[in-house]
């Protein structure tokens, strides 16, 4: 699924959308954004390339990040259940008008928390509640970043399948 039809699609259900990256490192809302009239429905979106700002900016659960690590599945939900509240509140927007979706994985070229490089997880947070996705991608640290892009807004789309 392509970004303009990601946004079109929210546009439609009459959503906002906001967006925490890790291993992603903004590609994701770069995306997005390319598109003309994205600024309709993209709010914005957080860097959380540390694990430490997974929590403080995001919301994930210290003792979680600790015992699990920043590659996990709960992590994924937690930082997109924490950018959609976040960005709700602060724009005085029902979360229920607003979607948030993050990507948490390991590009490479090490693995990381015990994840083999290629692990990545994607997370859609909105009023349906939340839904993960577990992938494994293969290639270099950019390819795995770019699969990673593809791949989230192809789960954007499957959210509201079902």
């Amino acid at each position: 699924m392509s970004a303009k039809e990601v946004l079109d699609l929210l546009e439609k259900k009459g959503l906002k959308l906001a967006i925490a990256e890790s291993l992603t490192g903004g590609m994701l809302c770069s995306e997005l954004v390319s598109v003309p009239g994205a600024s309709k429905t993209v709010l914005g979106s957080v860097v959380a390339y540390q694990t430490e700002l997974k929590s403080s900016a995001l919301g994930v659960n210290r003792s979680l990040l600790k015992v699990q690590g920043a590659v996990d599945p709960e992590v994924a939900a937690q930082m997109a259940e924490g950018i959609r509240s976040r960005f709700s509140l602060q724009l005085l927007l029902s979360t229920d008008q607003v979607l948030g979706v993050s990507t948490t994985g390991v590009a490479g070229p090490l693995e990381q928390d015990g994840k083999p490089v290629g692990t990545v997880f994607i997370a859609v947070s909105g009023a349906r509640g939340v839904q993960v996705w577990e992938e494994h991608f293969d290639g270099d640290r950019a390819a795995i970043r770019a699969k990673t892009v593809a791949a989230a807004l192809t789960h954007i789309r499957e959210y509201f399948s079902k």
